[in-house]
């Protein structure tokens, strides 16, 4: 095997692409900063008791274990790092009020989420901790729409879905864990035969309710059709009086409901959402509530966020072509030296050139050279090679 060859899924940024990453990073950590959102920085392994929630079942098999040669104790690689950010808001920050946290990293993943995913996905995101009201996911949705618009792939529908709905209908059941993932997988993939078959022993209404599930998708309409064919429940009532404000308040935004969508179903609680854009059939975005995450590093707090891969926007977003950069002659001299620091002042990138590489410096980036003229410094057009 070649040496230079990389594991399956794992891949390399080249100069094109990591500079087009490092722009939208940029541009995006910069917007949610003037929204409020500070940013942190979370290490790339912890140990894993800490990193791991032991009923976050998907995050557990997507997570690379080690041994510490330290302390003997098993330490994981973050394979999301909102985790990380509820424990800085619960147990780092401690503030009593709204606190507003982005970020953006690597992570990495034992298995590609999908059939061209990456296992090391660069993860941004932002989050919001301390307020429990419905405003907090109002802003959480406005926020991701305004950076996908922002990468100019503005977001084709925004999916909005309620993990509150099939709490409520699986509540008191007296189902088995595994009985009620096997559900939970049922709905996810829409699969209504199946479903049929795992309710079959529930109560009529709450059968009635799950079977329904599958197709309420699509419109505001959505929203009436689940309060006329679901259990009147008070959890029920309260998720779909949730999901009407938001389809008032967010009419703006392309807007659509899928009442079955329950991605992340073990670890939200409320109202979860998935932003789509044109060229992509993968969600680009997810996000929702998580309300009561930092209990297990002592201080439970209402959460909410959304997160997604830095890679996989850079590369269904137009490019970001910059001017190029300048080739100049090697500086042998003050004056030389001193017109290149104040081009590079001025925003420019200037290449010295090398002695012996004529013919390689388009291929380097440079597509204008500095060359002296009639007594001054000029900036001309670099020739073909």
């Amino acid at each position: 095997m070649h040496s230079w060859l990389l594991p399956e899924a794992i891949e390399d940024l080249l100069p094109a692409e990591a500079a087009q990453v490092e722009a939208l990073r940029r541009c995006l950590l910069d917007e949610f900063a003037r929204h409020g959102y500070e940013l942190v920085a979370p290490p790339l392994l912890e140990f894993a008791d800490a990193l791991l929630d032991e009923h976050a079942v998907d995050l557990n098999l997507r997570s690379f274990k080690l041994v510490d040669q330290l302390s003997g104790r098993t330490l994981a690689l973050r394979a999301d790092i909102t985790p990380q950010a509820a424990r800085i808001d619960a147990h780092l920050l401690n503030r009593s009020g709204v606190t507003r946290l982005c970020y953006c990293g690597s992570v990495l993943h034992t298995r590609p989420a999908g059939l061209l995913a990456t296992r090391e996905p660069v993860q941004l995101g932002a989050e919001l901790y301390g307020h429990a009201g419905l405003e907090a996911d109002h802003e959480m949705i406005r926020l991701l729409a305004r950076a996908l618009r922002l990468a100019e792939l503005p977001p084709s529908r925004i999916d909005l879905g309620h993990v509150g709905i099939f709490r409520a209908l699986v509540s008191g059941q007296g189902l088995a864990p595994a009985a009620e993932l096997e559900l939970f997988e049922a709905l996810q993939s829409k699969d209504v035969p199946t479903l049929a078959e795992l309710t079959a022993g529930l109560p009529g209404p709450v059968r009635d309710g799950l079977l329904a599930l599958p197709a309420l998708y699509g419109g505001v309409e959505v929203i009436r059709g689940a309060a006329a064919c679901l259990p009147l429940l008070p959890e029920i009532l309260r998720a779909l009086g949730d999901l009407q404000r938001l389809a008032g308040e967010l009419a703006d935004l392309p807007l659509s409901f899928d009442l079955a969508d329950l991605r992340g179903y073990h670890y939200h609680n409320g109202v979860v959402f998935a932003a789509y854009c044109a060229d992509s059939p993968a969600a680009m975005a997810l996000g929702g509530r998580y309300d009561g995450s930092g209990a297990r590093f002592g201080r439970a707090r209402a959460a909410t966020g959304f997160s997604l891969d830095l890679r996989a926007l850079a590369r269904l977003a137009k490019p970001r072509a910059g001017p190029g950069a300048i080739l100049a002659p090697w500086p042998e001299d003050a004056a030389l030296s001193a017109e290149i620091e104040r081009l590079r002042a001025q925003g420019e990138i200037v290449a010295a050139a090398l002695p012996g590489h004529e013919d390689s410096w388009r291929g380097a980036g440079c597509n204008r050279c500095l060359v002296w003229r009639d007594g001054a410094w000029i900036i001309e057009t670099l020739g073909e090679n």
